[in-house]
């Protein structure tokens, strides 16, 4: 050992593996991560999926272990980074040479009346989970807020549990802005597979005692359960304090996930971060680039060459599909679906480039999409 001290701010995938990656990458200092989830490390995917309906367990969360000598400080939230220091809520000074800011995002909650009611849930951590699973044992009915990927995986999971389930959908159809109609349709046509009801182009207006939801467009919908899955927010206080650069309220990053301070690096949700191959700053919220941001910046904190140069994807099991997602992120000029073989792909471009793809049941697609869009090359002639 030496006089370095790593610390990593948040248990997440991101500060997980930037823990493990230092240490891998030959980095010898002291490994410390400190973070406000009272709860050891786990996996975040299956909280909306399988861990929801109750189908695995506590054990089966558990992320890989660190390291035997990574220590673990957990249920205390860092209140300051200052000067090569971090200090605690609960008034612990902890000392750094480096640091890697892994500290995730917090679920949106619209600014309508009602939805802050302690009664109406959110997901997004193991505690959460626990009790919406527990809230779901005495529901018969739910309205589950929004449509994104962890709405219409929680949906699913609530309808399999018997719950009857009223999807409130902003758009036409789920995802369309980012995803296209005919992906959109697919989804709404999963959904509506597994029970679960699709009002769409239906915002929540508010929420009222007795688990009432108002739309605005239909009568008001009386429930045993209210879940907002309506987006999240990238935590940047400590950076934004610490005087950290803050770009569209993410922490700005160069290849390396350096920020501002060259001891500080930031990774996962929080990061806006220069990409090579895309020639412009990022900003992602998939596990997988939580992973793939930890490993660079671990390595990075320890003196080793390497950037971050992948091509942002993610998985999503909504029921028994799975869908397979790779893009930049920011849009597309055209979207163009392809049906193969007990699947189909879609394919997003912007003059003639490869910007996205979409598969279900094509991983050849999806293997052969990630390559175009990393090399700026046209879509497959269809």
């Amino acid at each position: 050992m030496t006089d370095e001290t790593l610390v990593v701010i948040g248990s997440g995938p991101a500060g997980i593996t930037a823990a493990r990656a230092y240490r891998e990458a030959g980095g010898r200092g002291r490994v410390r991560v400190v973070s406000a989830d009272p709860d050891p490390p786990y996996a975040r995917p299956p909280l909306s999926k399988d861990f929801l309906r109750g189908e695995s367990g506590e054990p089966d969360l558990a992320l890989d272990d660190p390291g035997p000598d990574v220590e673990l400080v957990l249920g205390d939230p860092v209140a300051e980074l200052g000067e090569h220091e971090i200090r605690t809520e609960s008034g612990v000074f902890r000392p750094f040479t480096r640091c890697v800011l892994a500290t995730g995002a917090e679920p949106v909650r619209p600014p309508i009346p009602g939805a802050d009611h302690p009664d109406v849930c959110c997901l997004r951590s193991l505690t959460s989970s626990r009790e919406l699973r527990a809230a779901a044992g005495a529901a018969r009915s739910a309205v589950v807020v929004g449509a994104g990927f962890i709405g219409c995986e929680a949906a699913v999971s609530l309808s399999r549990l018997g719950v009857q389930v009223t999807m409130l959908c902003p758009d036409s159809v789920p995802q369309r802005q980012r995803l296209g109609r005919d992906a959109g349709e697919l989804i709404l046509h999963w959904l509506k597979s597994e029970g679960v009801s699709v009002l769409r182009e239906t915002p929540l207006d508010a929420v009222t005692e007795g688990h009432r939801v108002h739309t605005g467009l239909v009568s008001a919908l009386d429930t045993d359960l209210i879940l907002l899955a309506t987006g999240v927010r990238p935590r940047v206080e400590l950076a934004e304090k610490a005087g950290l650069t803050v770009e569209n309220g993410r922490v700005r990053t160069d290849q390396r996930l350096r920020t501002s301070r060259p001891d500080v690096y930031a990774a996962g949700d929080i990061a806006l971060a220069y990409n090579p191959p895309a020639g412009r700053a990022l900003a992602v919220e998939h596990w997988g680039e939580g992973l793939a941001m930890g490993e660079v910046a671990g390595r990075s904190a320890a003196g080793a060459e390497t950037v971050w140069d992948a091509v942002p994807g993610f998985w999503s099991e909504i029921g028994d599909h799975v869908l397979k997602y790779a893009a930049w992120g920011d849009g597309f000029d055209d979207a163009r679906p392809v049906s193969v073989d007990g699947g189909f792909t879609v394919w997003y471009e912007r003059r003639g480039t490869a910007l996205g793809v979409l598969t279900y049941n094509a991983d050849e697609d999806y293997e052969r999409g990630t390559e175009l869009i990393r090399e700026h090359r046209p879509i497959p002639l269809l």
